[in-house]
């Protein structure tokens, strides 16, 4: 696969620094290196209305979740956010730049959710916590400016695979009502068995299968837990009755075929899905806009997207 120039450029600049792979680091160590290599992906911050962190009640004590609300009157439609790194890596303050950009570009109030990481908090809590807060923002909607009836949920990576989760877990507990899922490169099926897990299998495209063995190690409490929907969305006997959705891929990443995947089940059970596949990047491409121009563009595909499902 070709790459874009400027996705070749970040890649080589990466190798050069000598950035060790996920999978070769400790969980401590793999978050400091991601703080370190979002920093350098941060642009000026989007102008913005009003920014405020809050503690929430959640699955088991409190979650920290920080919440974008857009200039202007509401009552504003709202996406609930669950940041990427592997169920292990990655806080409200590595996905700032990308929250900020999602809320001033959509017109909508984005709520970021601070979720339990393992290996410290393994399997269900990332789920449960999750849950916990989309239900939190949906029973305070009107306190916090938000029509419940326009409420999604989106997330990249392990943060896709937690709002397509979520939307399962809402549609089989009878609530909250969500309206729209956004998944970015998501992952959806822990047995890494596809063409794109094995073409990708090794170090140099930002996230190799390698990665995904390590992240998905530290994050399950036994083999078992693979054929668990809520682990693999896409082993759900059915995505019936699901929101629509908008999947956003990386043509070099070893997530797009299951993307691909669980975007054309959503189509054949009856969901209204649309999936864009972005060329020459890599997984993580969503995240480098400042420096991407397709990331850039992915971006503003989003929020036109969201803009239309959520919006007023």
């Amino acid at each position: 696969m070709q790459l874009h120039p400027q996705m070749k450029a970040i890649l080589d600049q990466a190798a050069a620094s000598g950035a060790k792979p996920f999978h070769d680091m400790t969980p401590v160590e793999a978050r400091k290196a991601i703080e370190t290599m979002f920093s350098a992906f941060r642009g000026e911050p989007a102008p913005f209305g009003k920014i405020e962190n809050r503690a929430i009640p959640g699955a088991d004590g409190n979650i920290d979740v920080r919440i974008y609300t857009p200039a202007g009157a509401g009552p504003f439609g709202a996406l609930v956010y669950f940041h990427g790194g592997g169920w292990v890596i990655g806080d409200l303050d590595s996905w700032d730049t990308l929250c900020r950009s999602l809320s001033a570009g959509s017109g909508c109030v984005v709520v970021s959710v601070d979720y339990r990481l393992a290996p410290e908090h393994k399997f269900p809590a990332g789920p449960e916590d999750c849950y916990a807060a989309t239900s939190w923002v949906a029973k305070n909607a009107a306190a916090l400016g938000i029509d419940p009836k326009r409420i999604g949920v989106g997330g990249d990576s392990a943060g896709g695979n937690l709002a397509a989760v979520v939307s399962q877990m809402a549609r089989d507990r009878g609530g909250p009502a969500i309206k729209f899922q956004l998944l970015i490169y998501p992952a959806t099926d822990a047995g890494l068995d596809t063409p794109s897990q094995r073409e990708f299998a090794e170090d140099g495209y930002v996230l190799s299968r390698k990665d995904m063995e390590w992240f998905w190690g530290h994050y399950l409490r036994d083999p078992k837990d693979v054929e668990n929907p809520q682990v693999s969305p896409a082993r759900a006997s059915s995505l019936k009755g699901l929101p629509p959705a908008l999947v956003i891929l990386a043509a070099i990443d070893p997530l797009r075929d299951e993307g691909e995947s669980y975007a054309a089940r959503l189509q054949q059970d009856g969901v209204p899905t649309e999936c864009r596949l972005y060329e020459g990047v890599t997984h993580g491409f969503v995240s480098m806009a400042a420096m991407l121009d397709e990331g850039k563009k992915a971006v503003a595909d989003m929020c036109d997207r969201l803009g239309a499902a959520l919006g007023k």
